[in-house]
Parts: C-alpha cells; sequence; structure tokens
C-alpha cells in the first residue's frame, strides 16, 4: 500500500505515530532477524579477523536525481567504502533527519530503494535512527549511514597503500564524471542530453571477483568528491611516488566532457559514486581488467596510467595535444551537496 501525506513533527516525537512509521515503513523493508528485535543496538555475529567501520552523512540536492536517489546513494556509498577497504560488507546503520512536511511517498520510495540496493550488495540494514525537524529548519531529508565488514587478513593492506611500487599500473572501472554532472543538470534544470545518469552502484560484487581472481591489488579508493584527482594525488602523497596517466586512455562520456567543457569543469575532479581506482602489480594488470570488463559495473574499464619512481609524491597528466601538465588536488568545493 502507498503511503500518503506528509511527515509531521509527531514522526519524530517517540510516541504512537514514530511507532507506526518505524513499524510500517521501516522494518516492513529492512525486515531481519537482527533489526526485528528494535533493541537499542543490534547485537551481531562475529568473524576471526579485522573489522572495517564506516561511516558518512549524505545530503545530496536534488533527492532524486537521474539513475537514483539519496538512499540508494546511502547505501551504496558506504557498501564501496568497505569493499575498497579489502572488506566484505555485512551489517548497515541508518540515520534519518526528515524535514516536517516531506512526502510519505517519497520517504518510501526512497527506504524501499534503501532495501533493494542492500539485498543486491548482500548486507542488512539491522539499526537505526529518525529524527524530524520543523519546517525550515533542514532542507527535505539528509541520511546517515555507518558500515561494518570483515576483512582478511591478506586484504588489510590495500587502503593504505602499502604494497604500491614503481611499475604498477593505474586502472579505472569505467567513465568519470558521471555522476557530478548528472547532478548539476538535474540541479539546474541545464536539459542538456537526456541519456546523463548517475553511476551510483554497489561495487562490492565486482571488486571481491577481482580480489579472489588475482593477488596483484595493491591499493583500491573510490572517486567520490575530488575524483580521480583527488584520490591519485592523495595516493603520490601518501606513497612518495609519482603517477603518470594517459589522458587518451582515460574513459568519459561524450555527454560529460561537452558539460565539462561549456561549464569550465576538469573532468578528472568531477565526483563519481560507481568509480573506483586500484593500483596492480604491472603482471596482473591484464588479468584483473578483464575480470572488470566482465561485470556489469566495469565493462568500460581502462588501464590508464602506472606508478613511477620520478616526480615524486607528483602526479603528471600525458594530454591528447601530445602534452604534459600536473595535476593538483582540487581546492574548495566545485559542487556543493553532491553526494
Amino acid at each position: 500500500m502507498k503511503m500518503n501525506g506528509n511527515i509531521l513533527l509527531h514522526h519524530g516525537s517517540g510516541g504512537l505515530m514514530m511507532q507506526n512509521l518505524i513499524h510500517d515503513l521501516f522494518l516492513a523493508n529492512f525486515d531481519n532477524r537482527f533489526i526485528r528485535s528494535l533493541t537499542d543496538s543490534a547485537i551481531l555475529p562475529g568473524k576471526p579477523g579485522r573489522i572495517a567501520f564506516t561511516t558518512d552523512g549524505f545530503v545530496v540536492d536534488p533527492v532524486f536525481f537521474p539513475g537514483g536517489n539519496i538512499g540508494k546513494l546511502a547505501v551504496c556509498g558506504t557498501v564501496n567504502d568497505l569493499a575498497v577497504s579489502g572488506a566484505v560488507p555485512l551489517f548497515l546503520s541508518v540515520s534519518f533527519i526528515i524535514e516536517e512536511g516531506f512526502p510519505l511517498s517519497d520517504l518510501e520510495t526512497i527506504v524501499k530503494s534503501m532495501a533493494s540496493e542492500a539485498k543486491k550488495a548482500r548486507v542488512l540494514i539491522v539499526t537505526g535512527d529518525t529524527k524530524v525537524v520543523p519546517k525550515g529548519k533542514a532542507d527535505k531529508i539528509f541520511i546517515t549511514t555507518s558500515g561494518i565488514g570483515h576483512v582478511e587478513q591478506e586484504y588489510e593492506g590495500i587502503s593504505h597503500a602499502r604494497k604500491v611500487r614503481p611499475g604498477d599500473l593505474v586502472l579505472v572501472n569505467g567513465t568519470i564524471g558521471d555522476h557530478g554532472m548528472t547532478i548539476l543538470n538535474a540541479r539546474e534544470s541545464l536539459r542538456f542530453s537526456s541519456r546523463l545518469e548517475s553511476d551510483c552502484a554497489c561495487l562490492n560484487g565486482m571488486i571481491r571477483k577481482m580480489l579472489k581472481g588475482s593477488p596483484g591489488i595493491g591499493f583500491m579508493r573510490d572517486a567520490t568528491r575530488g575524483g580521480l584527482a583527488g584520490v591519485l594525488c592523495e595516493l603520490a602523497g601518501k606513497t612518495g611516488l609519482g603517477i603518470e596517466i594517459n589522458e587518451e586512455n582515460i574513459p568519459v562520456r561524450e555527454e560529460v566532457n561537452g558539460m565539462c567543457e561549456l561549464l569550465g569543469f576538469d573532468p578528472l575532479h568531477v565526483a563519481n559514486e560507481g568509480k573506483i581506482i586500484l593500483v596492480a602489480a604491472e603482471r596482473y594488470g591484464k588479468k584483473i581488467l578483464e575480470i572488470m570488463k566482465k561485470d556489469k559495473q566495469g565493462k568500460t574499464s581502462a588501464i590508464i596510467g602506472k606508478i613511477t619512481e620520478g616526480h615524486k609524491g607528483k602526479v603528471l597528466l600525458n594530454t591528447t595535444s601530445g602534452g604534459k601538465r600536473w595535476i593538483d588536488i582540487p581546492t574548495g568545493e566545485q559542487l556543493p551537496r553532491i553526494c
């Protein structure tokens, strides 16, 4: 049954209306044996090895956009943060801050999309919280998600880039800048190509295939705010090594490239929500690329560069025109409320 009406302050009061919202919407969609008890803390099974724990807040504007919504984004973002750390995502918590007057039907759509993405990613939403604030004290809805995952010993160092060496290859699992330009297009009603949509997706399935299919992965990071440039500059600074990438090998959609040229953005700096940057030993690069290309989320994957001993701590771009330029870490917020 489709929910009607709007969120009222009473929905966050702790009383009957809040209890009905929790049971009729959240529990109905997130139902599993852990959340069903509705206790203050979920009691979860443990495993030998390390635990990965992450949290993230989502304030994207607009709430609904081509390719997703704030709920899908919240689940995918947290799952991916765990997965690029070498973890198997297991459990999520969800906190909602909802503005009075927000349509219940929109909230239901968001919750159902979260449940759907969690199911696809094989994670459970096991606990959460709901707050309602007076109209004008927030902007529609904000969501915070936290996630827990299990890390096997052999993958513990991936997020720290300890195994990155000169000669290693740099790969990306597809076209960059899709999410950022989609949000800008929707927010400002720019009416660019209707084919433009966010790349928002859970990548843990593809990442697990890569890790199990090849021992050569030394680093992974999802290229969200700050984009490809942000990740590579951070990696160069962390390792003290140089990075050299080739512009002609970096996959960018024609629509994204056109928008960036017209509006003065650099695709390398634009946010993504379904793209990872990874570094792999040269002898394993082609094997890993093959695994990525067989997955739905990696069909346009590419090897875009390599780790070098020269220009330590810096990122160099070989341009399509035959020139070279340094890539700097983005300064400030290019596009606010992008995730």
